[in-house]
């Protein structure tokens, strides 16, 4: 991983599944409650691995199975902090995410990770973390990390930190 720098965002590699999950995972350990990431991307960009390393980071138990939630929308799960993980996969309006009551996960006690968020369109909070993952081969994936908000940099910040070692 080489990563390219500018305030507020990250653009880097990831070699391989395994990759993806341990930065999901070190992403998780920093997370706070009341934050927002939205993750973008096609079908097998990863985002579904990193939300598995998301969950392992918040300390999510090891007996449960962390997937994308395409057919219930939205799965809960336990860790230091409760892990809300959305999927919109399924949605094909904006206008239906409203319906879900978001709201009451994006600014409650928890985490709230969402696959597919460019589906929420003017839904989505102002501030938050955006990671986009592009499928490159096989194994490869760059991402591409923005950070909406002084909170969000100051998470991405610590991320470049615990990561890389840029400060």
């Amino acid at each position: 991983m080489s990563p390219a720098l500018e305030p507020g965002a990250l653009d880097f590699f990831s070699h391989s599944e395994e990759q993806t999950r341990r930065l999901g995972k070190k992403l998780g350990k920093l997370a706070q409650a009341g934050q927002v990431i939205a993750l973008l991307g096609d079908l097998g960009a990863g985002k579904t691995r990193l939300a598995q390393g998301f969950g392992v980071g918040l300390g999510v138990s090891a007996d449960e199975v962390i997937n994308s939630p395409t057919f219930t929308l939205i799965n809960e799960y336990q860790g230091r902090l409760p892990f809300y993980h959305v999927d919109l996969y399924r949605l094909s309006e904006a206008v239906e995410a409203e319906t879900l009551g978001l709201d009451d996960y994006f600014y409650g006690d928890g985490v709230t990770l969402i696959e597919w968020a460019n589906r929420l369109g003017d839904s989505l909070p102002p501030e938050h973390l955006e990671i986009e993952l592009h499928h490159l081969d096989e194994t490869k994936r760059r991402i591409v990390i923005r950070a909406f908000g002084a909170e969000y940099i100051e998470l991405l910040e610590r991320f470049k930190k615990a990561t890389f070692g840029i400060q």
